[in-house]
């Protein structure tokens, strides 16, 4: 055992915590209650995340719904495809504004994001190639305190600036992604260095697959796909990890680019922003293990194992089913899977497709066996078809996450931009210390 083994073992003697004392000190673990409903710490306005109703303190499971400022995801996105368009763009102007915009405002908007694309000559080279990360999310990260010191006017937290912040970087971030990957592809692995410039005139979607792909090309479909996938990650309610750091960290009134950066990282983390990348590893365990995919017995016999710890890591779950909020299904998924499905059809991929959709049929009722919890409500969420639909399109698994920051960049600034419309407290909750009196020796005396 080295040095740095020696000493971890005596600090997890040191700091261990007996869980029964959660427990006894009524320590909402996670910051949720007792049933699983979240501690209530904030307000907003900008989006909401139903899942459940509360009656008489009981929650009463109901078909899942998102709202971005009061209007259904669902029908945001059914207007977008009524009127054969890009979404991302008015989404973005919705949550950051808080209204739709009309055609002349959208345009402006649209327009204004394209020239905020490019980056400084030799960003990539002196931020991405120099200092060199092996980890995307990693590179995104500094790139955005990067941007600290091309800014004239950092630490204004007035919202005009913080408006031309958010916007100057949900734009470039959509170039930086690509950028970062083919970075990383010929810094550490001697592939081709790939550096395409920005389109202004097309949308996000557009963009992004312009820079990924050597060839610039792309399908209606694909490019259609991607941009619902964006409009879906855009925000989820002010409680999920990510947007939750964003609002603690702002509370502090530190500058956007810390802000943004302290919410890539808590993204990273596979708990959050990785699921659908445990998704994609989990199917292709069960494809490498199951013999006849089309079988509903050997697919739940798969899954059974998944819920006994004995298949894919081990962990004990079907990655993909089941949401903190959701209940009877996540409108994320609902609608993704639809795309999902063309996608497969456009890339000869239905078989897959099928498959995914008898992993999704069968994943809940083997949980609730498993856990023998018949009345338990629990349905796919919206990570369980996202790593699909971005392998058929094509999009590295290293880039998973990093799609889901591009989106999510957009809810972090609004949910910034309306905390600093209502200046407030900094976020300082309590902790219950267990530490007893424990009165100084001298170093002699210590064994």
């Amino acid at each position: 055992m080295n040095y740095y083994e020696q000493m971890g073992e005596l600090t997890k003697t040191n700091n261990r915590i007996d869980n029964r004392n959660y427990h006894l000190y009524k320590v909402k673990r996670g910051l949720r209650n007792a049933d699983g409903s979240g501690v209530l710490v904030g307000l907003t306005t900008v989006s909401s995340v139903i899942g459940y109703q509360k009656v008489d303190e009981e929650l009463v499971p109901m078909p899942g719904h998102l709202y971005y400022r009061g209007i259904d995801i669902a029908d945001l996105v059914q207007g977008f495809e009524r009127e054969q368009r890009f979404g991302f763009e008015e989404t973005v102007f919705l949550l950051l504004f808080g209204q739709l915009p009309t055609q002349s405002l959208l345009e402006e908007f649209h327009a204004k994001l394209g020239e905020l694309r490019h980056v400084r000559k030799n960003f990539a080279r002196d931020v991405l190639q120099t200092f060199r990360t092996p980890d995307i999310m990693n590179a995104l990260s500094r790139s955005v305190l990067t941007l600290y010191g091309a800014d004239e006017d950092p630490d204004n937290l007035d919202v005009p600036t913080q408006i031309r912040q958010a916007m100057d970087l949900i734009a470039k971030i959509n170039t930086l992604v690509p950028y970062a990957y083919y970075s990383i592809q010929h810094g550490f692995f001697n592939k081709s260095l790939i550096i395409h410039t920005p389109d202004t005139s097309l949308s996000a979607a557009q963009n992004f697959l312009h820079l990924l792909r050597p060839t610039s090309e792309y399908t209606d479909l694909e490019a259609k796909t991607l941009d619902i996938a964006l409009v879906l990650h855009t925000d989820h309610g002010g409680g999920n990890n990510s947007t939750f750091t964003t609002r603690v960290v702002s509370s502090t009134n530190t500058d956007f680019y810390s802000a943004i950066a302290a919410s890539l990282g808590s993204l990273r983390g596979p708990l959050h922003g990785g699921a659908n990348i445990r998704v994609a590893e989990m199917m292709d365990d069960l494809k490498s293990k199951v013999k006849n995919t089309a079988s509903d017995d050997e697919v739940r016999a798969y899954l059974f194992k998944l819920m006994q710890g004995e298949a894919f890591d081990r962990a004990g779950k079907i990655y993909g089913v089941g949401h903190a909020v959701y209940t009877l299904s996540d409108p994320r998924a609902e609608i993704l899977r639809g795309y999902a499905e063309k996608l497969a059809k456009e890339k000869g991929r239905e078989e897959e497709f099928e498959l995914y959709r008898r992993v999704e049929m069968l994943g809940p009722d083997v949980v609730r066996e498993h856990k023998n919890t018949p009345d338990m409500h629990i349905s796919s969420n919206v990570d369980f078809y996202s790593g699909f639909v971005y392998d058929c399109l094509g999009i590295p698994r290293e880039v998973y996450t990093a799609m889901f920051a591009m989106a999510r960049v957009a809810g972090w600034a609004a949910h910034r931009v309306e905390l600093m419309s209502n200046p407030g407290k900094i976020m300082r909750p309590a902790y219950k210390s267990l530490t007893k009196d424990n009165p100084f020796k001298p170093v002699k005396e210590r064994m």
